[in-house]
């Protein structure tokens, strides 16, 4: 398994920005053991949650294992707390960056596929939300989005009057990533008036993937989200499971999506600690 990590120059967010890419190229085949075919890469871009970075899921979960498992690549970006949408007027475009830039860059570097079928969106947290509202933005590029314990409560955060009881439930938090609060609902921020809109232009909806735990506080507004998803025609697969807001759930359950998706190859090589016998 190759675990890199690049820094790379985002024209969309003008910076350097650290990413983490797992790339199963390396394993080992033994005599009269299946090889995978010499082909592109199907690639899942994974987005952290607020307070995190580009480390978080490979410190956090046994990612690196289940795309080993799979022959999946995986890129993971550094987002800051900007809940992946763009704020131009800062060089703030964080969906730009991870719907187009990203996806442009890392094909250019790695083999991996430009399939739409082949080509995946993540994230938990502020990540499932980043995950579900690119996703829909960029739909002609991702085929699949797995939201886990998504920020879904995009009325609560459009309704904020105050500074709320702390840095995240502030509305000066809010503005700071969404702008003006009385114009986030049914803007391109949306994900329900992304998903209407490609709904009512005919155009397919990437297959979606959410989870959420019995005992997070967002559990009300992932059930909200993916029954308006399925009343659009969306094909939504929603499972709830015990846990809150905590990383033994995003690691239980990021194995299950990965699981989900189309993924193939499982089993075939060694690679570190001989996962695949």
């Amino acid at each position: 398994m190759a675990l890199l990590q690049m820094n790379l120059m985002s024209q969309m967010l003008m910076r350097t920005v650290p990413v983490n890419v797992i790339l199963p190229a390396d394993k080992l085949y033994m005599p009269g053991m299946p090889k995978r075919e010499d082909k592109p890469y199907k690639t899942l871009y994974l987005l952290h949650g607020v307070f995190g970075n580009y480390t978080d899921w490979v410190c956090g979960t046994r990612i690196q294992r289940y795309a080993e498992e799979h022959d999946l690549a995986v890129v993971m970006p550094s987002g800051d707390n900007a809940f992946y949408v763009d704020r131009p007027a800062g060089g703030n475009n964080y969906g730009r960056f991870v719907g187009e830039e990203l996806v442009e860059l890392t094909r250019k570097m790695f083999p991996l596929s430009h399939a739409r079928e082949d080509t995946f969106i993540a994230g938990l947290s502020m990540g499932g939300y980043g995950a579900m509202r690119n996703g829909l933005k960029y739909a002609d590029t991702f085929g699949y989005i797995a939201a886990l314990s998504g920020a879904m409560h995009l009325e609560e955060i459009a309704s904020r009057t105050d500074e709320g009881d702390g840095f995240l439930s502030s509305k000066g938090y809010a503005e700071s990533c969404f702008g003006d609060l009385s114009k986030l609902l049914g803007s391109d921020k949306d994900p329900k008036a992304l998903v209407k809109a490609l709904h009512e232009a005919g155009k397919p909806i990437p297959k979606i993937y959410m989870a959420c735990g019995t005992e997070d506080g967002l559990l009300a507004a992932n059930r909200d989200m993916a029954a308006y998803l399925k009343s659009q025609g969306a094909s939504v697969t929603y499972v709830e499971g015990p846990g809150g807001h905590e990383w033994d759930f995003w690691d239980t359950y990021i194995k299950k999506a990965i699981e989900w998706l189309p993924t193939e190859g499982a089993g075939l090589g060694l690679n570190s600690g001989n996962v695949g016998l």
